[in-house]
């Protein structure tokens, strides 16, 4: 195991460097750069543009030297710990970053573990309870969950809640706490908004594992080895977890790859919708404005933590499945 881990983690240099050098590629694809948009934005507020100050704006920027040196210069600073700086905002891209991904890493962690805890316990209880009444109903929810886009099930609770009870359920706080510095009370307030966003952003991903988790755990049911082990007089509980269930969890365990990325990714068309301080809004707009050195180091992490997420998976199911071996 020591040796597997070795190899996986010398393969990701090279893998990171490959996405790096292809993301700062295609962001450069389209035509002109950050400075093309910034003056087509004055142009559309009728303030004047001086050639003068965006050529140097563009030495400032290193907008005039060829990609392959800009992306060197890029990727060395990143190797230190420098991402550079957002054109946009006129800030460290780490400073960006980090001030949004604290509410991202507490969104994305409790919608997971809403996630897994849900679909879990209807999942099993689906699998179990074959075409009973609560079967249906659960069989019901996940085709309405899959089906449904979140930013939808966003804009429904949206009107709901203003509609029914008056409220404005965007954002994560209320209007008196949203400048307010951190305290207790703030963080009770914030807390109290958070079930929006755990429960339309977890929406999909529950009914998904939902409906893979019946379909697994009904497969190993009907297995030899199960009715084996009845006939030997087990429990029926015990039998349950102690076989089946870990091998039909297996799908839980292997989302780990793509579950980390979406810390900071997560739902960004959601995140517009409720106006959530998150990560997601944040890289929808470097991308529209080409802000090359903020949306790089986001999709930079993004490979980062699918490489981590990835390596984590692999380990769990090599736990879970005895049948898997990576010698």
């Amino acid at each position: 195991m020591l040796g597997f881990l070795v190899r996986r983690i010398l393969q990701m240099i090279p893998v990171l460097i490959a996405i790096s050098a292809l993301t700062f590629a295609i962001i450069q694809l389209p035509p002109g750069d950050y400075l093309t948009t910034y003056m087509a934005e004055l142009q559309m507020t009728g303030e004047a543009i001086h050639e003068a100050e965006i050529e140097a704006l563009r030495q400032r920027y290193g907008l005039d030297r060829p990609i392959l040196v800009q992306y060197t210069m890029w990727i060395t600073r990143a190797v230190r710990g420098d991402l550079g700086v957002s054109f946009e905002y006129n800030l460290p891209v780490s400073v960006l970053i980090w001030e949004r991904i604290g509410l991202t890493v507490v969104i994305s962690v409790l919608t997971l573990l809403f996630t897994w805890v849900v679909s879990f316990a209807v999942g099993v209880y689906s699998a179990t309870r074959q075409y009973s009444i609560g079967d249906y109903l659960a069989t019901f929810a996940g085709f309405l969950g899959l089906a449904t886009p979140n930013f939808m099930i966003a804009l429904i609770l949206m009107y709901a809640a203003n509609r029914f009870f008056g409220q404005s359920i965007g954002g994560l706080f209320s209007p008196a706490y949203v400048d307010e510095p951190w305290s207790f009370a703030k963080f009770v307030d914030m807390m109290g908004h958070m079930w929006v966003p755990v429960v339309v952003i977890g929406t999909s991903g529950t009914a998904a594992l939902i409906r893979v988790l019946r379909a697994n755990l009904l497969d190993e049911l009907n297995k030899p080895y199960v009715v084996t082990a009845k006939a030997k007089g087990i429990s029926e509980f015990r039998l349950l977890f102690k076989y089946p269930v870990r091998v039909a969890i297996i799908p839980f365990l292997a989302t780990v790859g793509w579950t980390l990325p979406l810390i900071i990714s997560g739902e960004t068309i959601t995140s517009v919708v409720l106006g959530l301080p998150t990560a997601g809004p944040l890289l929808l707009r470097s991308l529209q404005t080409q802000d090359m050195f903020l949306a790089g180091s986001f999709i930079l992490i993004l490979s980062v933590l699918t490489l981590i997420g990835t390596l984590i998976s692999d380990l769990l199911l090599a736990w879970a499945d005895p049948r898997i071996r990576y010698e």
